[in-house]
């Protein structure tokens, strides 16, 4: 990872080295959905680190490059695509930063980002709320007349949240291959208990014991991509503290494993850096083991499964494909990709609530796509996509780690983890 000079960790400005090894070639153009909705030089990636290039020769940070930034989604396209390895994902981080220490927001927008921070990374405070989720997507409408981005936080809100409790500890089963911690993060463990379950009891199956910590109750993913700092180091600080005594780390969700991947850069520690080392998407360590457990057909029968590679996971972690060849060793199950697979279904951490116009196009075009290839069901290994991907009228959506769970005998012994 790269150290910037010319700022503290704490106040970290884009590395102008960084900067200058983007040569604007263009190759990142199609690959943005920005670009591709509008066609503006400035919402492109190469775009946008022209004005980083100006805001370091200036000092200057005016409101219409905040506005080009803020459109960004940071689905890291632009990353895969670029034949320079420009590390725009970094140059995002730090310049998201920036703009949250020095711009100020208008009263109204600091408003609705504190209601963000209040809610989401709290899943006591989500819990809580749970049962008001039904009646919110029903009055969604009506608040959106008034306020687009907080009648698309009521209209996002999951129908038929999944809360499981899991034990602390799960035993390997058969000859134990070793011991790995799951993140079970904060809008993961309440909304989508099931695929936490679901993770848990393919490992364990895979032959690894699973430790299952309370702690924390939010890693700072969501916080870190959308540039509120000292929250995300605060978090990221208290993950790498409730984790230490683990060689390997777990995450399920792919935001949340991108985040953590990229503690060392945020924290500008051998500690983070050492953390971050030790992180894994849950496919990329099955796929990086021989498998034990033997994959039978899905009781559902065969079964057409469209894969959506999320973009934290795809562009970001550079888990490409390891998803797919889990769902292709499940007897019976077709994996297709729709058109545009690796374009980005405009969740994007909370882009959805502060963008909703442009999330929602893209998360029309990505749901009409999905329909098109006619799936049985989507594979999402985000959870922010499976909302945006089922709000906008696409096929169901299920974890790929749910579908090889279902395809592995089950024989859990631990409560809570029965299929």
């Amino acid at each position: 990872m790269s150290t910037t000079e010319n700022a503290r960790p704490d106040h970290r400005r884009p590395d102008p080295q960084l900067i200058d090894d983007c040569v604007h070639c263009g190759f990142c153009l199609p690959t943005c959905p920005t670009y591709q909705l509008w066609g503006e030089e400035m919402d492109s990636p190469r775009g946008r680190i022209a004005l980083m290039k100006l805001t370091e020769e200036t000092g200057e940070i005016s409101p219409p490059m905040v506005e080009h930034w803020d459109l960004c989604l940071g689905c890291m396209a632009c990353v895969t695509a670029c034949p320079s390895g420009v590390k725009y994902d970094l140059l995002l981080l730090d310049q998201r930063g920036e703009v949250e220490r020095t711009h100020p927001r208008t009263p109204a927008d600091r408003a609705f980002r504190k209601l963000i921070w209040a809610t989401l990374p709290h899943p006591a405070r989500l819990r809580a709320l749970a049962p008001g989720m039904p009646l919110a997507r029903k009055i969604a409408p009506f608040i959106a007349r008034r306020s687009p981005r907080l009648g698309a936080m009521l209209a996002l809100a999951p129908a038929h949240p999944t809360r499981r409790h899991l034990p602390s500890i799960v035993p390997a089963r058969g000859e134990k291959r070793g011991t790995v911690a799951l993140l079970q993060g904060c809008v993961q463990r309440v909304f989508f208990g099931d695929v936490n379950a679901a993770t848990v009891r393919v490992l364990a199956a895979e032959g690894w014991e699973v430790h299952i910590p309370r702690a924390p109750r939010c890693c700072g993913s969501l916080q870190l991509h959308a540039g509120e700092r000292d929250a995300a180091k605060k978090q990221a600080e208290e993950t790498i503290a409730a984790f230490s005594d683990y060689d390997v780390v777990v995450s399920n969700a792919a935001g949340c494993g991108s985040g953590m991947k990229d503690y060392g850069h945020v924290l500008g520690t051998p500690l983070a850096e050492a953390f971050s080392a030790k992180v894994r998407d849950v496919h990329e360590l099955l796929t990086e083991h021989p498998q034990r457990a033997e994959r039978r057909p899905l009781a559902r029968g065969a079964t057409r499964v469209a894969y959506h590679p999320a973009c934290h996971l795809h562009h970001a972690q550079g888990v490409h494909d390891a998803p797919r060849e889990l769902l292709e060793q499940i007897p019976g199950v077709e994996v297709v990709l729709a058109a545009d697979a690796e374009v980005c279904c405009g969740s994007a951490g909370v882009y959805n609530l502060l963008e909703p116009e442009p999330a929602g196009e893209l998360g029309r075009r990505k749901a009409a796509a999905l329909r098109e290839v006619a799936p049985d069901v989507v594979a999402a290994a985000n959870p922010g996509c499976a909302i945006q991907i089922e709000h906008h009228d696409g096929p169901p959506v299920v974890h790929p780690i749910q579908l090889l769970a279902e395809s592995i005998a089950p024989s859990p012994s631990a409560p809570g983890l029965a299929s």
